[in-house]
């Protein structure tokens, strides 16, 4: 059994988390998060040691290093605002555990360097959820992929809509120096998902961003991909709105649906035993995904000429 410390206990990913901790077998023994309202753990792990500020939980996550005896930290989960992500990693580093970290990793590129420095130097490991690459209509089209002629580029478009509320754009999420944007939060694993399946990313361009929808063209060594990301419920198709669905979810390669939506958040423990099996993705991994969103961030809107998906056409 391994001891687990968990930084984020009132965020919206938390819960996976503790379901996967207990569901691996191992124990919850300390969380922090600045907010109160983590009554979720009770159905967990009622004996965790609870903290709102993060100086109590660093000397008690040093008390249980030297206690020794099976006492201390072996992993830090870490399901905090996307900004923090790159300190927590390093605090759990340095605390003598290795980490598991919620998507997106960073913000930015050259925070995996850093860690990756401190990795070398505490001999522990940073490892993440990328759940994505653990499903099994990714794996067997990714084989697809992989069996198709070498000179064969599919033909896909991604849609995903989950529609948020007003508080959305309140919160850290709706400001991109905490959240990377919209493309970084709720995007960043489509992105893996595109490059470990379909290869090298070779064009990314960006046809429209906005702090609620985003839009634009990715070009991959055996994939031209056409994407459109929103929190937008006008966005939906009328339709599927009429249904009563705030979220709306389909890709497609070459016309044929890829149907990924049963799985699709039950994977955290699935993450968490390839993690302490020592299988678990680590920051390498995350690379060209963070470098996809840190491009779409800043890059400049290209005019819809060529490839676009058909929603952005609504919308200029």
């Amino acid at each position: 059994m391994k001891n687990f410390a968990l930084i984020g206990a009132a965020g919206y990913i938390a819960p996976r988390h503790m379901k996967a901790i207990r569901e691996t077998g191992n124990n919850l023994v300390a969380a922090l998060d600045k907010n109160d309202s983590v009554g979720i753990i009770d159905s967990h792990f009622p004996d965790a040691d609870f903290f709102t500020e993060f100086e109590r939980f660093d000397r008690h996550v040093d008390k249980l290093r030297r206690q020794g005896d099976g006492k201390q930290i072996d992993y830090v989960a870490i399901c905090s605002p996307n900004y923090l992500h790159d300190s927590h990693m390093r605090f759990a580093l340095r605390a003598g555990a290795d980490a598991i970290c919620e998507k997106p990793l960073v913000l930015n590129p050259w925070n995996i360097d850093g860690l990756q420095e401190i990795e070398r130097e505490t001999g522990r490991r940073v490892n993440t959820i990328l759940q994505l690459r653990l499903h099994p209509a990714i794996i067997a089209l990714k084989a697809k992929v992989a069996a198709s002629p070498a000179d064969k580029k599919f033909d896909v478009d991604l849609t995903y809509i989950t529609s948020r509320g007003h508080w959305y754009l309140q919160s850290w999420k709706g400001d991109d120096k905490k959240s990377g944007g919209i493309s970084t939060n709720i995007g960043v694993h489509f992105y893996d998902m595109l490059h470990f399946v379909f290869g090298k990313l070779q064009d990314n361009k960006v046809h429209y961003n906005s702090p609620t929808k985003a839009a634009g063209y990715l070009e991959y060594e055996k994939a031209r991909v056409r994407w459109f990301l929103s929190v937008d419920v006008n966005d939906i198709p009328a339709d599927v709105r009429a249904a009563g669905q705030r979220t709306y979810r389909a890709i497609t390669a070459d016309g044929e649906s890829i149907e990924f939506s049963d799985g699709f958040t039950d994977l955290h423990t699935v993450s968490y035993r390839e993690i302490l099996a020592g299988r678990g993705f680590g920051l390498e991994e995350n690379r060209v995904a963070i470098e996809t969103v840190a491009h779409i961030r800043s890059a400049a809107i290209s005019p819809l000429t060529g490839d676009y998906h058909p929603f952005v056409a609504k919308l200029v």
